[in-house]
């Protein structure tokens, strides 16, 4: 069995321990990263069964498949697979493989850190403190305050989203969820309160996204609906930037009559006149809340430990269906 290592997970120290598990299971060269499979050698391609991918692998065309003939399977240590998995993968029937999963939790994690710090008005304590110098008189300034029952809407009951349900399970928080693929039975059962969109958007104190990146889901937040949202509440995307229209969130921040904690914005990188940089009322980061350092070690493990399964001859534990690729970003 041969395996292909992409040269991010080789260029990460965190990885190496998981990597050199791999040569338990596989023939499997962990110093080339291959990034072009149509220039590679041919008589490497021939001989591998299973493709070790990672962020920025190689497309996988038809072209590139030909070179392939005992191709089994397609283990990506990393979240999406649409971006180098095509239809022609599908149609030879060839396994595919996620640590999606994993990389969900860090996700999770910087949303719930996102929602607390939110509700106790953190970003805002910060910024006044800074600028006074002195011990704010807090019992007034932030009256109304606090995570105590404070209303969460989740838009999206995705492997993040659902975490983001799970890790939020603990606080006195009252949770809001919308999902078109889940019904109240389901919602109810994930211990949340089924919404509308516009419903959610009215009642939350914090409005969290993980929808999938879908045509039908470009701008789902537009200039309607984030009039929509109360005055102070928060919104957080982790999940596209696309999902949301930035220059109309950009209007309302820029009065303050919302907050925003953004990891992700439309362009990537705003322009360098944008408000987002510099308002009190937003956090901007550049796409952080995915693993990042030892956190790149948790998706390689999960890679690994599927790769230990396929040469076992046991079912894939994170294998991804075609119709799994409609509703996931």
């Amino acid at each position: 069995m041969g395996a292909q290592i992409h040269r991010q997970l080789l260029a990460d120290a965190e990885t190496e321990t998981a990597l050199s598990r791999l040569h338990t299971v596989a023939q499997a060269d962990t110093t080339t990263a291959v990034t072009d499979l149509t220039t590679t050698d041919p008589r490497e391609l021939a001989s591998a069964e299973v493709l070790f991918t990672h962020w920025g692998a190689p497309l996988l065309t038809e072209e590139a498949l030909t070179l392939m003939p005992r191709l089994r399977a397609v283990v990506h240590a990393a979240g999406s697979v649409k971006h180098h998995v095509t239809d022609a993968v599908w149609r030879r029937g060839i396994a595919v493989s996620s640590a999606a999963a994993a990389n969900a939790l860090p996700v999770a994690e910087f949303t719930l850190a996102a929602i607390l710090f939110a509700g106790k008005r953190v970003l805002d304590v910060a910024h006044t403190y800074a600028a006074t110098r002195t011990r704010p008189d807090l019992l007034p300034y932030y009256s109304g305050h606090g995570n105590y029952h404070r209303t969460v809407g989740i838009v999206g009951a995705s492997r993040i989203g659902r975490r983001v349900i799970e890790l939020l399970r603990p606080f006195d928080l009252d949770v809001l969820l919308h999902d078109p693929y889940v019904d109240a039975h389901r919602a109810r059962a994930l211990g949340v309160k089924p919404a509308g969109l516009d419903e959610l958007v009215r009642h939350s104190d914090v409005v969290s996204i993980h929808a999938p990146q879908l045509p039908e889901t470009h701008h789902m937040f537009d200039t309607r609906r984030l009039a929509l949202m109360k005055d102070g509440a928060t919104l957080v995307n982790t999940a596209r930037g696309d999902l949301v229209d930035t220059d109309a969130l950009t209007a309302h921040l820029v009065t303050g009559r919302l907050h925003a904690v953004l990891d992700v914005t439309e362009p990537d990188v705003p322009p360098a006149d944008s408000p987002l940089y510099t308002l009190p009322n937003v956090l901007l980061t550049p796409h952080i809340a995915g693993s990042l350092g030892n956190e790149l070690g948790r998706m390689t493990d999960w890679a690994v430990d599927e790769v230990a399964r396929y040469a076992q001859g046991l079912p894939l534990a994170h294998e991804v269906a075609p119709d799994e690729l409609i509703r996931s970003a």
